[in-house]
């Protein structure tokens, strides 16, 4: 825990002693070739700054590392500010939203509200084989409320133990990760690691939204949440694993539960449920995965279903000059209920695709289309489910950010979003829908 205190504490004063670094990294043949007998030394994180910063989970470029423990395309951009400490590395991160949200038809609601997150990452080298890593992530998202915030056909967890949220997305918990790893370089391009979080990622799904390039511009959290990458705060994960080279493959044990309506707290730590994922790297540019969950009673309200996962995604990267880039991701998610008796519901998928485009360090452009199949937007009275309906949701937005100081920046943005709902859905919704958000973003890093 000392480790990560430092790592919280760079957050203040970073931006007085640490350059900034967010821009895209050379691809690994632009970069000096590392020693023989450290491949994690001498990464080229600006072109001209040459710094010994490690990987947390194997012998490759610290670029590719995400949420959790999971993979982005090499080239991706390395964003917070960092200071090396003798053998450690620190790195500091804050990206804080305002947000003013009007969601509009019979089921929308207007409300202004608090999200992002506050970052912190400190990682040792033990030897030239030996790497330890501290993780601290913190949300303001309490301080929303415990309803969340008004999103049309969003859906999933509860909001006061007693009712399902539709048509809001819940807030994050305070605390959204508190993770040690360590892992052991194998020959020259392999490693095995082993990741504990309270609470953590286990390994499913692409990152996190908040983390994909392709989309986290956006403080509109995507209606597919609950079936890519709602399990990214666990309150309890052991993941185990092994990289050679462009490929990974991992483990885990978490508490399939997803957290509860009390925000604030640390929840007690389980291990019932299982995700296992092959990630593959093809290309500096490239970033795939297939993973598969077996979630046991995700659902506080279900006390006696279990859950079947499988997410499949695909994410490409390109730097563009100096400072800028293109992201997108293609994304699908299944999930499918299993009750205490033993039957199965349909499977319900999902289908995201989504980008951004970063012309300059100023401004950029993003973009989402989702569908997806839902039995919680008309459920009856007294249960969390009923008719399987698709719908879908197309938004566009941008963000214009302001440098006020060394690695400190000022945003302004907003988006508009459409939501799309069959026919049978009009008495609730009143047709499709128009939505919208702006936003102010404070940035470090």
């Amino acid at each position: 825990m000392r480790h990560l205190s430092i790592a919280l504490g760079l957050l203040v004063v970073a931006p007085a002693v640490a350059q900034h670094h967010d821009h895209a990294a050379p691809a690994p043949a632009q970069q000096p070739a590392p020693s023989a007998a450290d491949p994690h030394a001498g990464h080229d994180m600006t072109g001209h700054e040459s710094m010994d910063m490690r990987a947390a989970f194997g012998p490759y470029p610290m670029n590719r590392e995400a949420s959790g423990t999971s993979w982005q395309p090499d080239v991706s951009p390395m964003m917070g500010v960092y200071r090396m400490t003798g053998d450690w590395s620190l790195m500091g991160q804050v990206q804080l939203n305002l947000v003013a949200d009007r969601q509009s038809g019979p089921r929308g609601d207007d409300m202004i509200f608090p999200s992002g997150m506050v970052m912190g990452m400190a990682t040792g080298a033990l030897s030239v084989r030996d790497t330890v890593q501290f993780r601290a992530m913190l949300a303001p998202d309490p301080l929303m409320g415990r309803r969340g915030y008004p999103l049309l056909l969003a859906a999933g967890e509860t909001a006061d133990g007693v009712n399902t949220l539709v048509d809001r997305q819940h807030p994050h918990d305070l605390f959204m990760e508190l993770s040690a790893s360590y892992s052991r370089k194998i020959g020259e391009r392999g490693s095995a690691f082993v990741y504990f979080g309270l609470p953590g990622e286990p390994a499913f799904g692409p990152p996190a939204f908040m983390h994909r390039l392709s989309i986290m511009d956006s403080p509109e959290a995507p209606i597919s949440h609950h079936w890519l990458d709602s399990t990214h705060i666990v309150y309890g994960v052991l993941t185990v694993g092994g990289s050679w080279g462009p490929v990974k493959l991992e483990a885990s044990r978490f508490k399939g539960r997803e957290p509860d309506q009390h925000r604030w707290d640390i929840e007690t730590p389980k291990f019932d449920s299982t995700a296992v994922r092959l990630s593959v790297n093809p290309s500096p540019q490239l970033a795939l995965q297939v993973s598969y969950a077996r979630q046991k009673s995700p659902e506080q309200l279900e006390l006696e279903d279990d859950q079947d996962k499988w997410s499949a995604s695909a994410i490409w990267t390109r730097p563009v000059g100096k400072a800028g880039l293109v992201s997108a991701t293609l994304a699908w998610g299944r999930k499918q209920t299993i009750h205490g008796d033993g039957d199965r519901d349909r499977a319900q998928d999902a289908f995201v695709l989504e980008g951004a485009w970063r012309p300059d360090a100023r401004w950029t452009v993003f973009a989402r289309g989702e569908v997806i199949e839902s039995d919680e937007l008309l459920a009856p009275p007294g249960s969390a489910h009923g008719p399987v309906f698709t719908v879908g949701k197309a938004s566009v937005g941008a963000v214009r950010d302001f440098a006020i100081a060394p690695s400190v920046k000022l945003g302004f943005g907003g988006l508009v979003a459409r939501s799309l709902t069959p026919d049978a859905l009009d008495p609730a919704y009143g047709g499709d829908r128009t939505s919208g958000m702006v936003f102010a973003r404070l940035k470090v890093g």
